[in-house]
């Protein structure tokens, strides 16, 4: 596998895997667009070289039927417009006249594929599936390292059935910048704050934090099922019940072994969520008829505070449940600015804390963003993701289950 910047696509039908999964508003309008301007550098590299453009991505959870609210097609106004050539959009690849267009691509070119998740065989990992996106391509270009943890055809089979494999601009980036959260040689102290509503990935991953890092401080329901697991009454506050017996004896291992932080105090509102002034209450004295949406002052002034004595810092997941309510996100985004300032590494990954790093002005003020959340979840923990081992290894001996061949 070489290098995209060693690679030359000239007269190469490039089959370029991106996340186009971006978030749309009820208008179908792009509402942050990181995503597809961090895939641009790799399509622009593939037309400048002389070469022609295939995308594959998906969109949403169509759960492979084709609903027009997650269709591409809202895209292609936005990536013509970025790319500065006309983009072709395929509506459905496998038809004769599609096929024959994909076919006479050229030079300069590109084409966008409707949602690759519209079609069964890309969940399931499906061999015959895989073989046909292939076999549009000359070249296989890998540069959705936001979904390499999912072995799905167009990620994990299709450059299996391809001869030429480049990883892209983004994905080289990611890698090289993840790294410094993985090496023994990562800066001491080393915190991580975790927080977001996805529960269940992040359990898993905390596991692997509590043998690197110094501190792990818990926000958003993540923390809220901690506490619930320590017996704590939180009203009306989401809960991620089904982990919260796993929150239980985690919480005892990582007691041991790290600085683990939870919410002191919390910022409440009526579970009937109607616009009213917030307030804030101690983690066990949360009303029986409200919320916590975010992590109080004290609690805010604790997390600061530790995270400025950091040397490297992961952050994954907003500790406000949603933008309404997002003071202890952006106390932690200046707190990780800060302590950037003055020398430290921070990592910054998951959609939704990416948009608020955005939003809030502080994108230029951390080390890295990634357009990752789950899968810099799961590299951290085993590097041998499906979407990248599919890279370097033979048909024959890819070490993926034999369903997926």
């Amino acid at each position: 596998m070489q290098s995209i910047q060693a690679y030359h696509f000239h007269h190469k039908k490039a089959l370029i895997r991106v996340d186009f999964n971006v978030p749309l508003d009820g208008w179908g309008r792009i509402a942050d667009s990181a995503r597809i301007d961090r895939s641009l550098p790799t399509i622009r590299k593939v037309l400048d070289d002389g070469g022609s453009a295939i995308l594959l991505s998906h969109l949403g959870r169509p759960e492979g039927v084709k609903r027009p609210q997650f269709s591409l097609v809202q895209l292609r106004p936005y990536l013509q417009d970025r790319l500065g050539v006309p983009v072709l959009f395929i509506p459905d690849y496998t038809s004769t006249q599609a096929r024959k267009k994909i076919a006479q691509l050229q030079p300069g070119q590109v084409i966008l594929l409707e949602n690759m998740r519209f079609y069964p065989g890309e969940m399931t990992g499906q061999r015959s599936f895989a073989q046909t996106l292939a076999a549009l391509g000359d070249v296989y270009v890998q540069d959705a390292f936001s979904v390499c943890h999912r072995a799905h055809a167009s990620i994990a089979v299709t450059p299996l059935h391809c001869k030429d494999r480049v990883m892209g601009f983004l994905l080289t980036e990611e890698l090289r910048h993840i790294s410094k959260l993985t090496t023994e040689m990562a800066s001491k102290p080393f915190t991580a704050i975790v927080g977001g509503a996805k529960v269940t990935d992040k359990i898993q991953a905390l596991h692997w934090l509590g043998k690197r890092a110094n501190n792990i401080l818990l926000g958003g329901v993540l923390a809220n099922t901690f506490h619930q697991a320590l017996g704590t009454s939180l009203g009306h506050s989401r809960v991620a019940e089904e982990q919260v017996r796993n929150a239980r004896t985690l919480y005892d291992l990582l007691q041991k072994r790290v600085n683990l932080v939870l919410p002191t105090d919390a910022v409440v509102v009526p579970h009937t969520g109607e616009a009213v002034p917030t307030t804030t209450a101690q983690i066990d004295t949360i009303p029986a008829g409200c919320s916590a949406v975010d992590i109080g002052p004290a609690s805010r002034q604790t997390f600061s505070d530790i995270i400025e004595g950091s040397r490297t810092i992961l952050w994954i997941g907003s500790v406000g449940a949603s933008e309404k309510y997002q003071e202890g996100t952006q106390a932690v985004a200046k707190a990780v600015a800060n302590a950037t300032q003055q020398g430290a590494f921070s990592c910054i990954g998951g959609g939704d804390t990416g948009k608020a790093v955005r939003r809030l002005g502080y994108v230029d003020k951390v080390s890295y963003v990634s357009t990752a959340g789950g899968a810099l979840l799961a590299y951290i923990q085993d590097s041998d993701l499906p979407g990248l081992t599919s890279l370097v290894r033979s048909l024959y001996s890819s070490g993926l289950p034999v369903s997926l061949l």
